[in-house]
């Protein structure tokens, strides 16, 4: 029962430090384009954070998110061990790379963990293999596909308002800016909090099994307390910001004016809502940061600073491979102890 219930802690402390870690997904463009403040963007992108988990259970109707990724390891072989180690893991990946500035996946940190720690202690047969590939090959579809999307929306409204007075079009696109800032924060909220909310499911089916109290037979089981307090903790923690990842992506990959952080975000949003139809958790980060070099892109391809792109890249592809080697050693270490 007690390590159940510091499995759930950590996994909400997670979620907060999730939600400062992402923040500047969400505020980036909107606080480097000066539309708000930094304050200002962190309560708007917080309130839409916690407006996602009532269109989740009241408009979707579900977590499928939630369910994928509880089912990232075969149910026989999860145990609290397993899932504790994966968290811890995932928390120290996420502060390393928040203390470097650098905007890696809470999303992958914690898949990678969780997957780490479980062929650590059974092998590699303990994992469900194709789940994972598909979760990895999203490293490069989600930005792929942000980007595309921002180059589409960038031809068709630089097309649309080809004959406005540029003093006007600013002043609309910075009211716009407050509308598709809101809806990539709901599309943060609604993919990042399920992703604790399925590692909070594996670890109450777990404790099912084991006969621990308060444990739950399927995800179908799961109390709404947990989806509530997933919410509200990436909320919590995206008023806290994150000013490191916010200068990265606001300023370090293109200069974003109001026009592109509108287009941005909304490429965002959309690339998040259809991962969200297909049950698919991916990184909030990878596609507002395609998002962002699809905007860039359509100037010219030398405003986008490539060499920072690079280097985010690289960072992406070693989250899920550096969190599965911490998640095995700490679990290594949770085996000592237990």
């Amino acid at each position: 029962m007690e390590l159940l219930l510091i499995i759930i802690v950590l996994s909400l402390l997670f979620d907060y430090i999730n939600g400062f870690h992402d923040a500047a997904n969400s505020i980036a463009t909107i606080v480097s384009t000066k539309v708000l403040t930094p304050f200002q963007a962190v309560l708007w992108a917080a309130a839409f954070n916690f407006v996602a988990f009532f269109i989740a259970k009241y408009v979707i109707g579900g977590f499928g998110i939630a369910n994928t990724v509880s089912k990232t390891v075969m149910e026989e072989y999860i145990t609290l061990p397993i899932i504790l180690s994966g968290v811890i893991a995932a928390i120290i990946w996420n502060l390393f790379t928040w203390w470097k500035g650098i905007p890696s996946s809470s999303s992958h940190t914690l898949i990678g963990g969780f997957a780490g720690a479980a062929i650590m202690a059974s092998g590699f047969g303990s994992i469900q293999l194709d789940i994972i590939l598909k979760i990895a090959a999203f490293i490069f579809l989600a930005p792929l596909i942000g980007m595309i999307v921002a180059l589409g929306f960038t031809i068709l409204v630089l097309h649309a308002c080809r004959k406005a007075h540029p003093h006007t079009a600013e002043v609309w696109f910075k009211k716009l800016q407050l509308v598709s800032s809101a809806l990539f924060s709901i599309g943060h909220g609604l993919n990042d909090s399920q992703k604790v909310m399925g590692i909070i499911a594996a670890a109450m089916i777990a404790g099912h099994s084991e006969g621990v109290g308060m444990g739950i037979r399927s995800i179908e089981d799961l109390p709404d307390w947990v989806a509530f307090s997933c919410f509200t903790a990436i909320s919590l923690g995206t008023m806290s910001g994150g000013w490191k990842i916010v200068r990265t992506m606001g300023t370090r990959i293109t200069k974003v004016i109001p026009f592109e952080g509108v287009i941005a975000e909304t490429a965002g949003a959309f690339t998040l809502y259809l991962t969200e139809y297909l049950k698919i958790p991916v990184s909030t980060t990878h596609t507002i940061t395609g998002a962002i070099i699809g905007v860039g892109a359509t100037k010219r391809l030398s405003a986008v600073r490539w060499g920072v792109t690079r280097s985010l890249m690289t960072a992406w592809v070693l989250t899920i491979p550096v969190s599965a080697l911490l998640a095995a050693a700490v679990y290594w270490g949770v085996t000592l102890w237990l």
